[in-house]
């Protein structure tokens, strides 16, 4: 089925690869126009010409920070004045932070995990609203992380940070039907993806990426690590009409991991 994004213009964070970027092709192919925003902008950009070089006028690219409010507020009207609205924003730009028990956490770090992963979810729907409301049926979806429901020793910051983006997008979920938008929020939650996050655990197992997954995948009843597109398919069909009646869900893609 072609066109399931046909004419749904979507801000995606953290877009510059991983994730981001497997999202930002596959809703293109798809039919969407896309702000592609990430704090590393000539990275987006070079994402946005990539794009457009097979589909040209889809792509637009910012800089952003995402823990920054005024940033937060500048993006999204850039972004619905150069794609003719808003109607579909994914909150994907996240941090893993050190992996370190709580007793020698630095609060730097924990803060800036809390930042990126939770309080972002919080800055960019409250400046985007406006222009979800003018743009409806719309849809919110947060990419948070398994580790948002199941703790981990040393992964303190992480589990709180999407355990927080978690909830707080069953209550925007809640907010929007409450005061009749239409529009629909919803969290994805992916175990173990083939992404940069993963870095650490490469590094912890002497930078054998293959060594680092395979450990990984002992956990995963389905004996893998996912792939970036595991996660872009999840995100497509919430951004879609397909899922008008799915509000307020925790879509886990995790390949059986939290079923155990």
């Amino acid at each position: 089925m072609a066109g399931r994004v046909d004419g749904k213009k979507a801000l995606i964070t953290g877009a510059a690869g991983g994730l981001g970027e497997a999202m930002a092709r596959m809703m293109a192919r798809e039919g969407a126009k896309l702000a592609l925003t990430d704090i590393d902008g000539t990275r987006a950009e070079a994402l946005a010409a990539s794009i457009n070089a097979e589909r040209p006028g889809t792509a637009f690219a910012y800089t952003h920070d995402v823990t920054d409010e005024a940033q937060w507020a500048e993006v999204v009207d850039r972004a619905a004045a150069d794609m003719g609205g808003l109607s579909v924003l994914v909150h994907n730009a996240g941090v893993g932070g050190t992996l370190s028990p709580i007793e020698t956490c630095e609060l730097e770090n924990w803060r800036k995990v809390i930042a990126v992963n939770t309080d972002s979810v919080f800055l960019g729907t409250k400046h985007a609203m406006k222009h979800l409301r003018q743009n409806q049926p719309g849809a919110i979806v947060v990419i948070s992380s398994i580790a948002g429901l199941l703790a981990a020793p040393g992964m303190g910051a992480y589990n709180a940070a999407k355990a927080g983006a978690w909830l707080v997008s069953k209550t925007i979920a809640l907010e929007c039907a409450k005061q009749g938008i239409d529009v629909r929020c919803n969290s994805v939650h992916p175990a173990f993806i083939k992404t940069p996050i993963l870095d650490p655990f490469i590094a912890m197992a002497g930078g054998d990426e293959g060594v680092a997954h395979q450990k990984l995948s002992r956990g995963i009843p389905l004996g893998r690590v996912g792939d970036p597109d595991d996660v872009a398919y999840a995100v497509l069909y919430l951004a879609s009409d397909e899922s008008r009646f799915v509000t307020g869900i925790e879509l886990k893609v995790d390949g059986g991991m939290s079923a155990q």
